[in-house]
């Protein structure tokens, strides 16, 4: 292990362009003077969660949320023109409303700002303009309403600080440099860690729209969104089971193949879509949810898939088999190839949490129909 050692930042500010912080003078105490004691404050009730283990929500009267995520990090949120309560425990982060200066580097997290019509509430960005998928981010980044602020190992200081961040969003990447999140804290600006990824359910993965429903003031408008999107599945998820087999994957540059662990998120949306994927029993022997294998072992699971699914995310799209085949003329002899059922994933997939749904619709179409129109995320390879 190397020897621990101190990290110094020099930071200048343009004292004209910082933000007021939201000081506790300015809020009220409800009308009769006195703050309220977090130790005499209970919970009414806990947001009722289906899917979701990454966090919970515990509902206080007053608009007071305790959110408690799956790091163990605590936050209480304010609403707009409350008072902290008094000896609040001195690890639970305050959060006060609005929040809407946000730095979003959980790239994750934008689709759900997105869905609740909520990016003007983001200031800053930790993914540069043409990273984005999503047309609203990339449009808000263009005409400047949304800056870029730096990667989450390598954020500019001193434009967080006087765009008077009052949340960072971060991915778990931040535990690879916990000493960007210690000075953001020292900064005053609460760090948030989204962990959505780990969850191993896709609906899990879209019902962090609450979460940020609770940031935002929104939460009936997320719950609605969420339940609205449950009823699209409603039928595909109460059909039986297809029969047929589906492999995901990709080729790395070194010739090996990505594929998900059984226990992925993505081997749970084929088995909702109606399929079964083809490496049901993949070792878990680290928290990774894909691992590599040589081509030969791939051959063996996957030839006689009846559907392959190429990841798009690392290795950019195809458009014909002829590109597939030059990864590795192997894949010549799989069934899927042969038939014709060889289907790609589009890029802006993974940056839309809330299309998981619409990757189950498409995966059930696949699997059904001869012929599927109108899908979202996937299409057949020429």
């Amino acid at each position: 292990m190397s020897e621990p050692h101190e990290i110094q930042y020099s930071l200048r500010f343009d004292s004209g362009s910082i933000r007021p912080v939201k000081e506790e003078g300015e809020e009220n105490t409800g009308g009769n003077g006195q703050r309220i004691s977090w130790s005499q404050m209970r919970p009414s009730a806990s947001m009722s969660l289906s899917y979701a283990s990454q966090f919970t929500v515990d509902l206080y009267e007053g608009g007071f949320r305790l959110i408690s995520i799956g790091d163990g990090s605590r936050y209480l949120v304010v609403p707009q023109g409350q008072e902290v309560p008094e000896g609040l425990d001195e690890e639970i982060q305050v959060l006060r409303q609005p929040l809407d200066r946000i730095y979003l580097v959980a790239t994750s997290a934008m689709d759900l700002f997105r869905s609740l019509d909520s990016l003007d509430q983001i200031r800053l960005s930790g993914t540069r303009t043409e990273g984005w998928h999503i047309v609203e981010a990339r449009q808000a980044m263009e005409e400047g309403r949304i800056l870029y602020a730096g990667k989450y190992n390598a954020p500019d200081y001193e434009l967080i600080y006087g765009e008077g961040c009052d949340l960072a969003v971060e991915s778990t990447m931040i535990y690879h440099s916990p000493e960007v999140k210690e000075r953001l804290e020292e900064l005053e600006i609460p760090v948030l860690v989204e962990r959505s990824s780990y969850e191993s359910h896709p609906l899990g993965r879209m019902e962090w729209l609450k979460l940020y429903g609770v940031l935002l003031g929104k939460e009936e408008l997320a719950q609605e969104i969420f339940d609205k999107n449950m009823e699209r599945l409603e039928d595909v998820l109460s059909q039986p089971a297809t029969g047929k087999t589906v492999a995901f994957f990709y080729i790395n540059s070194n010739g090996s193949v990505n594929v998900r662990k059984s226990g992925d998120y993505v081997a749970e949306m084929i088995r909702m879509a109606g399929g079964t994927y083809v490496f049901q029993n993949l070792a878990e022997e680290n928290a990774l949810s894909t691992m590599n294998m040589q081509m030969e072992d791939f051959y063996l699971g996957a030839k006689d898939a009846d559907v392959l699914i190429y990841n798009s995310t690392i290795d950019g799209q195809l458009e014909t088999v002829d590109e597939l085949l030059a990864k590795s003329g192997l894949l010549a002899d799989f069934k899927a190839v042969r038939e014709g059922n060889v289907w790609c994933t589009r890029e802006n997939l993974f940056q839309s949490a809330m299309g998981l749904g619409d990757m189950i619709l498409d995966i059930h179409a696949v699997l059904t129909d001869h012929q599927p129109r109108n899908l979202t995320y996937l299409y057949r390879l020429n």
